[in-house]
C-alpha cells in the first residue's frame, strides 16, 4: 500500500497484539487461530499478504508454512521497516508497494491476503480487484464485523466520541454484505465469524 491509498494510521492503530486485557487477548487467539487452520487448509506454496502492517499475521503465515515463499506487502515507513527487519526470515519477505497497483504478474500467488485492510481503503472493489488479478487459487480476507464491532468499543468505553468506530474505519460491512462483496471476484466458499471478525475465503479459480 502507499500511503495515499488508505486512511488511519499505518499499521496497527493499537498495540492489540501486545494488549494485557484477557477479554481482548482470548478474542485475538481466536482470531489469529482462524487465520492459521484457513492457511493450512489452504496449503498454498507462494502467499502475498497485502496491507501486512508490522507482519504479525505474515510471520505467522511462513512459520505455518516453512517450505513456502511469503511476501509481506505495505506503505514505506521507517517503523513499518524495522519490524520486518526483525522478522525477516529464510521463506518471508517484505517490500513497500501500493494494492492497487500490485508489482506482481497474473496469477503470481498461490493464496492473496488482505487482513483488517478492506475498512480502511477508499476503493474497497479495486483493491480485491487486484488481489484476484494475482491470485492462482484463493483471496484470503478479513474485516470488522459490524455492527458488532462498534457495539463491543463502546461496551468497553472505547472510541466513544466516535461511537465505537476505530480511527481510520471508513468502510463497514454486515458478515452478509462483506461475502457479497467478495463473491464479485470469485466464489466465496467459506464465511468464518470469529467474534467481532468478518473472514472469508474466495475461491478464483477458473
Amino acid at each position: 500500500m502507499s500511503s495515499g491509498d488508505f486512511l488511519g494510521p499505518i499499521g496497527n492503530a493499537s498495540e492489540k497484539y501486545a494488549d494485557g486485557n484477557p477479554i481482548t487477548r482470548a478474542l485475538l487467539r481466536r482470531f489469529l487461530t482462524e487465520i492459521d487452520e484457513t492457511v493450512q487448509q489452504l496449503a498454498p506454496s507462494t502467499v502475498l499478504d497485502v496491507g501486512c502492517g508490522e507482519g504479525v499475521v505474515t510471520e505467522r503465515i511462513a512459520a505455518i508454512l516453512p517450505d513456502a515463499e511469503v511476501v509481506g506487502l505495505d506503505a514505506e515507513d521507517e517503523r513499518l521497516a524495522a519490524e520486518w527487519d526483525r522478522r525477516r526470515r529464510e521463506n518471508l519477505t517484505f517490500r513497500v508497494g501500493s494494492g492497487y497497483e500490485l508489482p506482481y504478474g497474473p496469477k503470481e500467488f498461490d493464496l492473496v491476503c488482505a487482513m483488517e485492510v478492506l475498512e480502511h481503503v477508499e476503493r474497497p472493489e479495486a483493491l480485491l480487484g487486484e488481489m484476484a488479478r494475482v491470485a492462482r487459487r484463493a483471496l484470503l480476507v478479513s474485516v470488522p464485523r459490524e455492527p458488532l464491532w462498534r457495539i463491543s468499543h463502546l461496551l468497553a468505553g472505547r472510541n466513544v466520541r466516535s461511537l465505537g468506530n476505530t480511527p481510520g474505519h471508513i468502510n463497514h460491512w454486515s458478515s452478509g454484505d462483506f461475502a457479497a462483496l467478495v463473491s464479485r471476484f470469485g466464489r466465496s466458499n467459506r464465511v468464518r465469524r470469529p467474534f467481532p471478525w468478518t473472514m472469508a475465503v474466495v475461491d478464483v479459480q477458473e
